[in-house]
């Protein structure tokens, strides 16, 4: 089942979702790590252009996901007896991580291309840099690329903890749906 039904999540949906779960993470890594280098580490140059690389993908994959969740039926709730404000919490926390995760990587490609110089992603293609910048554009950028960062990364524990708790004390399917496609035989 490659396409979401009402009651459940599809493949592609599935590996979207954990594929950019573990990027973020790893990438969130990465910068904390990048950070700690000096520019005459033996790894400053190499984790930027792995950063940056990796970045520019996860901007395509999440531009992907988003026209996949448009295109696609959004499952309705696991948990028949949820709240309205569990419901609506859920609704904003969603919005919330893809206004974060898209404004994290725009923040991070003009960090990149602040210099007016594009990101060459795994020596096979070049993004180029917006033709305009602004004074201080790397460090405005930088800043706000931090902080994103962390919000992001938090709010991504707050959903887990909260798909944790559906699954542990309301003993539904809500985690479960993001783990496997549910066949007939499974639902």
């Amino acid at each position: 089942m490659l396409n979401n039904t009402k009651t459940a999540y599809g493949w592609v949906a599935i590996l979207l979702h954990w594929i950019m779960a573990l990027a973020i993470l790893g990438m969130f890594g990465l910068g904390l790590y990048m950070v700690e280098l000096t520019y005459y580490d033996a790894w400053y140059k190499g984790s930027l252009y792995l950063h940056k690389s990796i970045g520019i993908l996860l901007f395509g994959l999440l531009l992907f996901r988003t026209l996949w969740r448009g295109i696609n039926i959004n499952p309705d709730s696991a948990d028949k007896y949820a709240s309205k404000f569990e419901v609506t919490s859920a609704h904003l926390v969603h919005l919330g991580l893809y206004l974060l995760m898209f404004t994290l990587m725009i923040s991070g490609y003009l960090i990149s291309t602040a210099d007016g110089r594009g990101i060459m992603v795994f020596e096979i293609f070049n993004v180029p840099a917006f033709p305009l910048s602004v004074a201080n554009q790397e460090d405005i950028a930088g800043e706000i690329h931090e902080i994103l960062a962390w919000v992001l990364v938090l709010l991504a524990g707050v959903h887990a903890l909260a798909a944790v708790k559906h699954h542990v004390i309301n003993k539904n399917k809500t985690l479960v749906r993001m783990l496997k496609v549910q066949t007939t035989e499974n639902k």
